[in-house]
């Protein structure tokens, strides 16, 4: 029974350590392959694309998996394969486990995007859009169509399946069409301006249309898909316009003056130029401060394509259009001197004004500045204005002598009132003196009795202090002899006599070392004893002594 019992034992412990080596043997084979050949680092910048092969060899599971038409593999609700392909979701950065005997491994490049560029992702996969349209709406990894996606991506780090998106990197571009210069891409709109948008095709998730859109831009940096929008960068504000004759001038480029002073113009096209109605040639020179505002900005790209074809299609042909048409209604003289001719700048300015009006423009002044009158017509007026302006002047002398004059009865009475100010400041500042020195002296003298007050009501306390000090002490004195005398009283009745008290006090005094001796003498022993008497009375000590002297 023995030999039995041990050879089972062994043979048991013989299993076990057979099984614990197949358990060694299978985690060593399973960790070789999943950290030796299962295992991939992807780097930091870079994403790992994957795609389902299927085992190499027949008998394993997943074999027969079919390939899938679109290139991406198809996965049930439990994330099992059920086509062969490209998987849409790559792993990051880090440590991945992944059988390069199941899957086909790529390492792909994260896409950057650096400020000033834009990213335009373009699906390669998918159905094909609907007739008419090229642009694919949805995020990276959402779309369904094949074609340019909607979306414009700014800067940042993205992780893109290439085998799914292409992507491509623009900064700026622009497109020149006439005079319009329309923007894509990285779209920098400055302070002062806004960008018209223009739609190259219509979105259907906004429900904004195609062509140029009523909203616009504020400064700032947008994306812009180029393959979506344009944008016209679009300067707003007033800016200034001027139609203006040239001059004569000599050799030296200095100006030419007529007999009356006024500048000789130019004998060319320049100016406005017009017939008056009683047929005098005028020119004249015209200002005109014009602008846009934010909301007319689409309405100018729309009907003219930029700011300076408003300029050379509307501003300058109007300016000369209405100066000639409302100016031919008056004569020269007209033109030149009076209300009449305050009354055609008025409606030239507002004549014009209404026009830009009706053509989303806005005018802030229309400035006639000079209207040259021929020589023959301004002289004569000018002439007459002058002698009308020595009159006045003459007028004027007169106002202003007579008003000097009254300058100086003013001056007068302002000296005479500033030395009666001066008296009256010094009295009052002399009165003020004298009140404050009054006011002084007599607080001194009421202090000095409110002091001397406070000194009696210290002097008879100090002498009631005094007093009572005084009584004080003699009742001290008297409490204590009555005391004392009680003490007497009562150790007299203690004694029951004061000879008995006298006695004991008599005692109470004699000192400690006192010896008392008892010497009898009988009849004729006096002188006998008379030695041992003395040596009884001086003591011991008087004895050594006496002994001590020679």
């Amino acid at each position: 029974m023995s030999n039995i019992s041990t050879s089972s034992i062994i043979k048991g412990r013989s299993a076990i350590v057979l099984i614990l080596f197949a358990i060694i043997a299978v985690l060593g084979v399973w960790t070789f392959i999943e950290w030796g050949i299962n295992r991939v680092y992807v780097p930091e910048g870079y994403s790992m694309r994957l795609r389902y092969k299927g085992p190499p060899l027949p008998l394993l599971p997943g074999y027969n998996t079919p390939e899938s038409k679109t290139g991406f593999a198809k996965l049930d609700e439990n994330g099992n394969i059920l086509e062969k392909g490209v998987l849409q979701e790559m792993l990051g950065p880090g440590r991945q486990f992944v059988s390069p005997f199941y899957w086909e491994r790529e390492l792909v490049e994260d896409i950057v995007i650096e400020p000033g560029e834009i990213g335009i992702a373009t699906s390669k996969i998918g159905k094909s859009l609907p007739q008419g349209e090229f642009l694919v709406d949805g995020e990276l990894g959402e779309t369904e169509y094949k074609g340019v996606l909607r979306k414009a991506f700014g800067p940042g780090r993205y992780r893109v399946n290439n085998y799914a998106y292409e992507f491509k990197k623009i900064t700026t571009t622009s497109v020149t069409n006439g005079l319009q210069i329309k923007y894509a891409g990285w779209v920098e709109i400055p302070t002062g301006y806004v960008g018209v948008v223009t739609n190259l095709a219509s979105n259907s998730e906004t429900g904004a249309q195609k062509g140029i859109q009523d909203s616009v831009l504020p400064p700032g940096i947008y994306p812009v898909n180029e393959k979506e929008q344009q944008i016209d960068i679009v300067e707003i504000g007033f800016r200034e316009k001027s139609i203006k004759a040239n001059l004569k001038m000599d050799a030296n480029g200095q100006l030419l003056y007529d007999q009356s002073g006024e500048p000789m113009i130019a004998d060319d096209d320049s100016g406005i130029s017009f017939p008056s109605n009683d047929g005098f040639p005028i020119n004249m020179d015209f200002t005109a401060i014009w602008g846009i505002t934010p909301a007319q900005a689409p309405n100018v790209i729309r009907k003219f394509g930029n700011v300076d074809a408003v300029e050379t299609k509307v501003v300058m042909p109007q300016i000369e259009s209405i100066c000639r048409n409302i100016g031919s209604k008056y004569g020269a003289v007209d033109l030149l001197v009076g209300d009449s001719r305050q009354e055609f700048q008025a409606m030239t300015s507002d004549e014009f004004r209404a026009v830009l009006l009706e053509k989303d423009i806005t005018l802030s002044y229309g400035l006639v500045r000079h209207i040259f009158i021929p020589q023959e017509i301004r002289i004569p007026i000018q002439q007459a204005f002058v002698a009308d302006e020595l009159t006045l002047t003459r007028v004027q002398e007169q106002a202003t002598a007579k008003t000097e004059a009254n300058l100086r009865e003013a001056e007068q009475k302002v000296e005479l009132e500033a030395a009666t100010v001066q008296v009256e400041t010094e009295k009052l500042v002399a009165k003020a003196i004298a009140e404050g020195e009054k006011t002084a002296q007599e607080t001194i003298a009421e202090t000095q009795r409110i002091v001397a007050g406070i000194d009696r009501e210290i002097s008879l306390l100090e002498a009631k202090a005094t007093v009572m000090l005084g009584e004080a002490s003699a009742k001290t004195v008297q409490l204590l002899e009555e005391a004392k005398a009680d003490k007497f009283k009562l150790a007299v009745d203690a004694f029951g006599s004061g000879e008995s008290y006298n006695k004991w006090v008599f005692a109470s005094g004699l000192p400690e070392e006192i010896e008392l001796n008892l010497i009898f003498a009988g009849e004729g022993t006096f002188w006998t004893d008379l030695r041992g008497f003395s040596e009884t009375m001086l003591g011991k000590q008087a004895q050594e002594t006496m002994k001590k002297k020679p």
